[in-house]
């Protein structure tokens, strides 16, 4: 089992280095296996704070599987775990309570006297602030996904995990996904490691892209390109033709 600690990162910890200071997650060692199938094989993963890590790799590689264990989702990995400050984590699927209205699931688990106007102030900022009364049955699916994403902002979090949240829709929503995730981003400054299949929806938000193969990560790359990113950008191609093919992804003629 993973061994696991939250709150400010330990002075005592084992091979720590002054960088660790201003981590949200020091990973260190994670090994996942599932029977005689080895899927983790000691990752070591460290993201800073304010920092957009963006995992790539083919399915099955094991990225769902390493963000669950740094959520404290899966208890079934050796290695060692430490986080900082709060965690929130954003699926694929909403995962909203259908016997819930909006603002119900969004507050769910939370107390205090301002909840309801953490609540609510948390759907404006993703534009559904007239639809609090609403029943999940009654929302689009990128209005679904903006109140799990509400959910996981009214808890304030330093790190947001996102289990390929903008995969099941359509194109044009996911667009409207990656500019609010990008704006919410920079106004709230949480860490986040994205999971996602998407390169070019890795190389518009993340600071960093890495790529999970055999268990490891077998690289670690910077994205220095200015905000805000163009797909025409020839930086941007050239970045996305190296990515493509790292991942064994044929590339069309107009790619190449």
């Amino acid at each position: 089992m993973a061994a696991r600690s939250g709150g400010e990162l330990s002075e005592a910890a084992p091979a720590a280095d002054a960088a660790s200071d201003t981590a949200v997650v020091d990973a260190r060692g994670i090994t996942r296996a599932y029977g005689d199938r080895l899927v983790l094989d000691g990752i070591d993963l460290r993201i800073g704070k304010g920092e957009v890590v963006a995992l790539l790799g083919a399915s099955g590689s094991g990225k769902s599987t390493l963000l669950r264990i740094i959520a404290g989702l899966d208890s079934g990995a050796d290695g060692e775990v430490r986080t900082s400050g709060h965690i929130a984590v954003v699926f694929q699927e909403h995962r909203l309570l259908p016997w819930k209205r909006v603002a119900d699931n969004i507050a769910l688990g939370l107390r205090g006297p301002d909840l309801a106007q953490r609540t609510a102030a948390a759907l404006a900022e993703v534009g559904l602030a007239d639809r609090g009364r609403a029943w999940p049955a009654e929302l689009s699916g990128g209005q679904a996904q903006r109140v799990a994403l509400a959910r996981a902002l009214v808890r304030e979090p330093d790190l947001l995990l996102l289990d390929e949240p903008f995969a099941a829709l359509d194109a044009l929503n996911r667009l409207r996904m990656q500019a609010l995730f990008f704006r919410l981003r920079d106004e709230h400054d949480f860490a986040a490691l994205l999971v996602t299949h998407d390169v070019n929806e890795a190389l518009l938000l993340a600071d960093r892209l890495l790529v999970l193969e055999d268990g490891r990560i077998a690289e670690d790359t910077a994205v220095t390109l200015p905000h805000p990113r163009a797909q025409d950008d020839p930086a941007f191609g050239a970045l996305r033709r190296h990515l493509l093919t790292r991942l064994r992804v044929p590339l069309l003629p107009d790619q190449s």
